[in-house]
């Protein structure tokens, strides 16, 4: 069968395309906005289309001749994430209906549409009816409420807050319900529902035992082996909660909101319809999912985070904007006397646990303010210890371009008063380290001159770190 899988570089589409590709009897065709955000096996072995789902054109090049797709869309980041994930998914599932397309599977999120339901479980909600909406195309709309996985988002703010906080004053939401369910599930479900026999739209919620969001912190903490104390209070308001979320966990501001908003809602299962169609499924336990997710961050083996981007390159966001920076710090050094694949090793290796060579304090000073401003800190360290991939993310960074052996370009993702890059090139025998700067307004000029002195120290000895780095693995 020919199936078409949207949200390819997300947190379940990462997953979800190393599964779809050993299916020897699936020829899979990828729908991204950017092709470089692939990796070389899958450009050379799988068909590729560039675009988006609003781009109607696009989708029907990417839509034609398809038997089944997955829909994995959601656009949570940006502030008007309702509007932009209904126009998404009308387009699509017209687009679907033009092309001849049998059948459309969406995952969606647990909970009941009434008054109390949170702007972000109504997105959800709302995508999963637009989709289910087509007299021609079928619709199996799997939803599901707290996944646990490694780098996933809900699984990393339970465990931040479990190792980091012995003792955690809790609001009252930690008593609403929820039905938790590994995300290796999530992904057995998404393939099993390729090949279900039944031709009619069907809900289908998935997930493991009912339990308490008080309880999946209990028990994340025995899986762990810690031992933790939660004290209830019932006058933490959600910008509170959200506020300290964003302090001791790798999610934003925005997104802990979006998330805390939705817990005064239960997310249990309300049909038997996993159970009635998908019976070889049995869901593993919580501490069981846990444990697995664990043992794959200890392991160096997380596939896909949250945070994973979009895919969009940086000629297709701020190319201007960098060309055209107004301030620019640049650092160059001769490497003729290095060996050039060991620096860029290095170059890739920054950030994260490995710290960023020297002045770490100044970064972590750095972090905490962004965390006090509603940014993302450093938190979120990074995904694999040595490696890097286009689109993810590294303390406050995404990578926006990486060529292997010549070019690491970051975009900063901290709330500053403009737009700011981190390049590394290698041109020749020189190692060419660049930091630009695109301010808005006079508080941009500010905060640039302000940081002029800490500059000097920072960007100097960073392209020195590199060098000596390099060495270490020879």
């Amino acid at each position: 069968m020919k199936v078409l899988l949207t949200g390819a570089n997300g947190y379940i589409g990462r997953r979800l395309k190393n599964a779809l590709k050993n299916q020897k009897d699936v020829e899979l065709r990828i729908f991204v906005r950017n092709k470089k955000s692939l990796s070389e096996d899958i450009l050379k072995n799988f068909e590729v289309i560039e675009g988006d789902t609003f781009d109607r054109d696009a989708l029907k090049k990417a839509l034609d001749g398809i038997d089944m797709a997955y829909y994995l869309i959601h656009s949570l980041n940006k502030k008007n994430y309702k509007d932009l994930d209904n126009l998404s998914a009308q387009n699509f599932i017209d687009i679907a209906s033009e092309c001849g397309v049998k059948r459309v599977i969406y995952l969606g999120g647990l909970g009941v549409k009434n008054s109390d339901t949170s702007e972000h479980l109504l997105s959800r909600i709302q995508t999963g009816e637009i989709l289910s909406s087509s007299d021609s195309v079928q619709s199996i709309w799997l939803r599901a409420g707290v996944i646990i996985g490694s780098g996933g988002a809900s699984f990393e703010i339970i465990r931040n807050l479990v190792e980091k906080l012995p003792v955690m004053i809790t609001p009252k939401w930690v008593n609403t319900y929820a039905q938790p369910i590994a995300v290796d599930d999530v992904i057995n479900y998404l393939i099993s529902s390729l090949y279900l026999e039944y031709d009619k739209n069907l809900v289908v919620d998935i997930g493991s035992q009912k339990m308490m969001y008080r309880d999946m912190m209990l028990q994340t903490a025995k899986a762990l082996e810690l031992k933790r104390y939660l004290i209830p209070v019932p006058f933490m308001s959600i910008n509170f909660s959200s506020y300290w979320l964003n302090l001791f966990t790798p999610v934003p501001f925005i997104v802990a909101k979006a998330l805390i908003e939705g817990l005064k809602c239960e997310v249990t299962v309300q049909n038997d319809n996993a159970k009635k169609y998908f019976p070889n499924i049995e869901p593993m336990n919580y501490i069981q999912a846990v444990q697995k997710a664990v043992s794959e961050i200890e392991e160096n083996q997380v596939i896909s985070r949250w945070s994973d981007a979009e895919g969009s390159s940086w000629e297709q966001t701020h190319a201007k904007e960098i060309n055209d920076a107004i301030f620019v710090d640049r650092k160059e050094a001769d490497i003729s006397a290095y060996d050039k694949e060991k620096v860029f090793k290095a170059i890739k290796s920054i950030g994260g646990e490995n710290g960023w060579f020297d002045y770490d304090f100044l970064w972590e000073l750095r972090g905490i303010a962004d965390k006090a401003l509603g940014g993302v800190g450093l938190n979120r360290g990074r995904r694999d210890s040595c490696d890097l991939r286009l689109g993810e993310c590294l303390d406050f960074w995404r990578v926006e371009d990486l060529k292997e052996n010549e070019r690491l370009l970051l975009f900063a993702q901290m709330k500053l008063p403009g737009h700011a890059w981190l390049e590394f090139k290698i041109e020749g025998d020189r190692l060419i380290q660049s930091a630009y700067f695109y301010p808005k307004g006079i508080w941009g000029r500010l905060y640039w001159y302000s940081l002029v002195p800490a500059h000097y120290f920072i960007f100097k000895n960073m392209i020195n770190g590199i060098l000596k780095n390099s060495l270490k693995n020879i």
